[in-house]
């Protein structure tokens, strides 16, 4: 079948349906599945919970691993590569001595509630730091944080927001801007892009995977981590999480050729953020992994930061009623935003997973 055949059956609706797709395409591929159920329930009732699907022999000293969901309403990106994976066969891709993990909803509550942070409000994201240790600043954030999530959407509020954070930008440059907004702030657990006060139960449950599964005792591990909102309209990213200079950039690199972007040196979409899952991986792993966000661009930022804001402001104002209006012009706003329901932008997707998975198998067998 074409790629365009493909997306009706790999991506969802919702996350119910993803995960139900997820957990069928699994099982038909005799996966063996790891649950780990979330606490809490979706706005239908429904159970949460990130499913881990293993491919391959137990003992395999080098591991793909994919990740969908680190950023809720992201997920439905991921989700779709996963099931695709499952889909067009490409376990045959595996080389004897190699095994795929699949973690799929690693923020189940972000997917079902189409948030974009986790039921502790973290931008996951930016919840990896060590909190004993002294918490990163973010002085811009303390400045504009009225200005980013207000209070109110009403007129005249949000003009006098627009006009700070627009006085910002003339005062301190779009990078500044930039950074202010979204490097990773640890005060203001109703704004956006908060790091929390302490590990998620998401980033708890990654650390549990990773033991569970023991990526630690393998040659190698290559990370796939499938994100969304930056960049050009469909386009997939491969942003390197390692350092400059580090040998995981130097296996990043050889492994994606050109189109890699690197935060650190300007060359990426993204900007250089604290708390990444880089500082967990380096911690579990050390050298002996690669790691890459595929980030396929959207729509402008611009227009994030409004989704964000509406979707933080909705949230502030208590428990959620799903049933109404504005309720469902938010979400659907973020949800157009972040996941566009477009099959050219869907096929843009499953056509670059599948290249960037050949080129992590390729790696895989080359470096471990």
């Amino acid at each position: 079948m074409s790629i365009l055949e493909f997306i009706d059956h790999a991506f969802s609706e919702d996350y119910r349906q993803a995960r139900e797709r997820f957990l069928a395409a699994a099982e038909r591929e005799g996966a063996t599945v790891t649950t780990y159920e979330n606490p809490n329930k979706g706005p239908y009732g429904e159970t949460l919970a990130c499913d881990a699907a293993w491919v391959g022999p137990k003992d395999a000293t080098k591991v793909l691993v994919t990740i969908s969901s680190t950023h809720g309403v992201e997920g439905f990106c991921g989700s779709g590569a996963q099931v695709d994976w499952f889909l067009s066969g490409a376990r045959q891709g595996l080389d004897a001595d190699m095994a795929a993990l699949h973690i799929h909803a690693l923020n189940p509550h972000g997917f079902a509630w189409l948030r974009r942070v986790t039921e502790e409000g973290c931008d996951l994201n930016r919840n990896y730091i060590d909190f004993t240790k002294p918490i990163p600043e973010n002085p811009g954030h303390d400045e504009l944080v009225d200005a980013l999530v207000p209070q109110s959407l009403d007129e005249e509020t949000m003009t006098k927001a627009k006009e700070e954070i627009a006085n910002y930008r003339i005062e301190h440059g779009e990078s500044a801007f930039q950074t202010a907004r979204k490097a990773g702030q640890y005060k203001h657990a109703h704004s956006m892009f908060f790091g929390g006060f302490g590990p998620s139960w998401a980033r708890q449950t990654l650390e549990k995977i990773i033991r569970d599964f023991k990526l630690a005792d393998r040659s190698l591990v290559s990370v796939i981590d499938y994100h969304t909102g930056l960049g050009p309209y469909g386009y997939g990213e491969p942003i390197c999480a390692h350092l400059p200079g580090s040998a995981g950039m130097k296996r990043v690199v050889e492994m994606y050729g050109d189109s890699v972007g690197v935060p650190e040196l300007g060359t990426s979409s993204s900007i250089p953020l604290h708390g990444t899952s880089r500082e967990l991986w380096n911690a579990k792993l050390g050298d002996d992994y690669t790691y890459v966000a595929l980030e396929y661009g959207t729509f402008p930022t611009d227009r994030g930061l409004t989704v964000l804001r509406e979707d933080h402001w909705l949230h502030n104002q208590g428990d959620v009623d799903w049933s109404a209006p504005e309720t469902k012009r938010i979400k659907q706003q973020i949800r157009d935003h972040y996941s566009p329901d477009k099959a050219d932008w869907k096929e843009m997707v499953l056509w670059r997973s599948r290249q960037i998975i050949r080129q992590t198998l390729q790696g895989l067998a080359k470096f471990g």
